[in-house]
């Protein structure tokens, strides 16, 4: 199997690190086969600003901190720029913005899958969206 590259949507991060049941575990399997470099994962710029937001509820700022630069030892980064920006704007397929950032960030690296919960919301998507349990099946039919 080639090294399958997948950009990692903020939901899965969420599940895991708010430990969402009955979702934590496929999320869990993923990650695990990203940490095993059986897996080449990125992650979008904003899903770090995004999980900073979203977790100050529930962690503090070190326990952010932490968590945060522990995903930069197995995930790459993928930055925006002004082109996946003005790309995004001018896609009418996406109802969200920021849906329609993660499906650039996932071409600009030419993933094979874009890793959510939300795949009704990439079915304007240049990049495969599925869940965690979904991919799983696919490629290590579990």
């Amino acid at each position: 199997m080639k090294n399958t590259i997948l950009l990692v949507d903020t939901n899965i991060f969420i599940d895991i690190l708010q430990e969402r049941h009955p979702f934590i575990d496929y999320s869990l399997d993923v990650v695990e086969l990203v940490k095993l470099k059986k897996l080449k994962g990125f992650v979008a710029a904003h899903s770090i600003t995004n999980l900073w937001y979203i977790l100050r509820k529930t962690h503090s700022q070190e326990q952010r901190r932490a968590l945060i630069l522990s995903l930069f030892q197995f995930f790459e980064i993928i930055s925006l720029d002004k082109a996946k920006l003005i790309t995004s704007l001018q896609n009418s397929k996406f109802k969200d913005f920021e849906d329609c950032l993660q499906d650039e960030c996932a071409y600009s690296v030419n993933a094979d899958y874009i890793i959510t919960r939300n795949t009704k919301d990439f079915e304007g998507s240049k990049i495969r969206a599925v869940t965690p349990e979904e991919f799983l099946k696919i490629n290590f039919c579990k």
